[in-house]
């Protein structure tokens, strides 16, 4: 009878612990600028990058300033374009892009602030690359068809320019006159000092590889790391101060921007339950991880901007990650971020962008040697 008892109070307090609403702690809060909306177009991958970068700059001077996303996406176009022209048309030609492609267009093109160039024209207060990205991909087949009907090179400057606006040279900031180049220097940002990470084991850790995901159009290279040295890795990095670029997987039900938050919840625990009380997730292991990936359960849908940690009443840990579709008063998301488990995290991240000091001294040593 006893035993029964004891049986009984087990499972009340199990089933009771299943059924609390999250109450989030803040454990690191780093600097970031306001949450803003990416509109109707696929350029998180520059608009994460473009917050990391503000970070950056922040955490390096101490100067909050508001970067351009649209000055590296139209010049991540170019190169795309050129891409999809040198292939004859035989590769994806999308919004899509990664951190890289950021890091790429300024160490050839520079930074410069939203203020001087905001890609936004004829009034719109939005962002919408429908068109832009149709009329491009119309233009290159075109092209790619008869290549002596039109220099593809001006008419897809021209058509930037016309969605866009013209490209910067020079601008006037503060007073001060720069190039793209000169301010990106001005404000401390060294594209060779930043790296990427993954984690799968199709290729050996610790050395780099080219990653084939659909985004990955201008072959940029990834350092493999173990799952555990991947996650020890952020919560390094944000002990130290730093902020870490997300590239993730956000099309699972329990990644939900309406609750702000992304969970893997066990097996047989109801979705709708487990974004509102705290539940009990999945041990993520790196053969799983892998599983998922080569499954295409995990895919490069999201890039978003890890700023901090929170941890619930039980002591399970979230990153804290800034999301790029603004604020909605109407929705529970803690002011337009997610609070990503841990488990989560392991499981959907493709890959983090962070400054090589950020590191832990064995993973940026074993770096240093590949």
């Amino acid at each position: 009878m006893k035993n029964n008892f004891l049986a009984f109070i087990l499972v009340f307090f199990t089933l009771l612990s299943y059924s609390q609403p999250y109450d989030f702690k803040t454990i690191i809060d780093l600097e970031a600028t306001d949450v803003i909306s990416q509109g109707n177009t696929g350029t998180c991958w520059s608009f994460s990058t473009s917050s990391f970068l503000e970070s950056e700059i922040i955490r390096i001077t101490g100067k909050k300033i508001d970067l351009s996303e649209m000055y590296n996406v139209r010049h991540t176009y170019l190169n795309k374009s050129w891409n999809y022209v040198m292939r004859q048309g035989k590769t994806q030609f999308s919004e899509g892009g990664l951190a890289h492609d950021v890091m790429n267009s300024i160490s050839e093109h520079g930074l410069v602030p939203n203020t001087i160039y905001s890609g936004l024209k004829n009034g719109n207060a939005k962002h919408d690359h429908s068109k832009l990205v149709d009329t491009l991909k119309k233009t290159l087949d075109l092209y790619i068809k008869d290549s002596k009907t039109f220099n593809w090179k001006k008419r897809t400057n021209d058509i930037l320019d016309t969605f866009l606006g013209e490209n910067i040279e020079s601008f006037d900031y503060n007073g001060k006159k720069y190039s793209p180049l000169s301010f990106m220097k001005q404000v401390k940002i060294d594209p060779k000092n930043y790296v990427t990470l993954t984690s799968f084991s199709h290729k050996p850790y610790h050395t780099n590889f080219i990653l084939n995901i659909p985004d990955n159009f201008s072959n940029g290279e990834f350092f493999n790391v173990s799952l555990d040295e991947l996650a020890n890795t952020v919560n390094n990095a944000l002990k130290k101060g730093f902020t870490i670029e997300l590239d993730c997987d956000v099309s699972e039900k329990t990644f939900s921007s309406k609750h702000g938050l992304a969970v893997i919840p066990i097996d047989g625990i109801n979705i709708a339950d487990a974004l509102i009380n705290v539940s009990e997730e999945k041990k993520i292991t790196q053969e799983f991880r892998q599983q998922e990936f080569e499954n295409y359960n995990t895919t490069d849908d999201h890039l978003m901007h890890i700023t901090g940690l929170v941890k619930d009443q039980n002591g399970t840990i979230y990153y804290k990650v800034k999301n790029s579709w603004g604020k909605n008063p109407k929705r529970v998301n803690h002011g337009g971020y997610i609070y990503m488990s841990e488990a989560y995290f392991k499981l959907k991240t493709i890959s983090i962008t962070l400054h090589k000091n950020a590191l832990p001294k064995k993973v940026l040593k074993i770096l240093r040697k590949a």
